[in-house]
């Protein structure tokens, strides 16, 4: 247990000192890669949402007026940076510190849950799903966008390489296939896009009502 905790103390101390970079390095990566996908993701939650990683608030104008926004976050100074972009845009949101391998909320308790590109650095993602899908009510969503393993060989070999640097540094994983967890809950998916030689996934899916 203590190694997993150290382990988690020090991939926070990671995004803590990321925290400031994070908007200008996300700035790049949306505009080259994921495209319109945060804004695709985000005009499909309605009615009490929960976002899984809030990170430094970059989906908090993207969401639709009428929805309640709650954001969890376990890097301290990126939920810092949270709440000055909500307030900043004037925009009601409760942020909290927690993980999301262990959501501090009763089940079914949301009409929506939102992750996007976190599943990708959560230590144990398979977990976080099962989070995500206990805590969204009978009939509700859960809205994912993330960078995959590729479909092509060539971009696999190149996420090999990658992880052997990034994993160990910062916990960021490049060759996860969150759909594979989303099935295994039972969901049911209502829209898939898959580009960018596959590296870019995006999914609707419902639960059971």
């Amino acid at each position: 247990m203590s190694s997993t905790n150290d382990r988690s103390a020090r991939l926070r101390r990671y995004w803590d000192r990321h925290a400031r970079s994070y908007d200008r390095q996300m700035g790049f990566f949306d505009r080259h890669l994921f495209g319109d996908s945060r804004r695709w993701i985000c005009s499909q939650a309605t009615g009490h949402v929960l976002e899984i990683a809030i990170g430094t608030g970059l989906n908090l104008p993207l969401y639709p007026a009428d929805t309640d926004l709650t954001g969890i976050e376990w890097s301290p100074a990126m939920l810092d940076i949270a709440r000055r972009r909500a307030e900043q845009l004037g925009r009601a949101v409760e942020l909290r510190e927690a993980d999301a391998q262990a959501l501090p909320f009763p089940d079914a308790s949301f009409d929506t849950v939102v992750s996007t590109l976190s599943l990708c650095a959560i230590p144990d993602e398979r977990r976080a799903v099962a989070e995500m899908v206990r805590v969204l009510r009978p009939g509700g969503r859960l809205l994912l966008l993330d960078h995959v393993i590729s479909s092509a060989w060539h971009a696999r070999a190149v996420q090999r390489l990658l992880e052997l640097v990034t994993v160990p540094l910062g916990g960021e994983h490049f060759r996860r296939r969150p759909l594979r967890h989303v099935q295994a809950e039972g969901l049911q998916i209502e829209q898939r896009d898959r580009f960018k030689l596959g590296i870019v996934e995006r999914i609707t899916a419902r639960k059971p009502a």
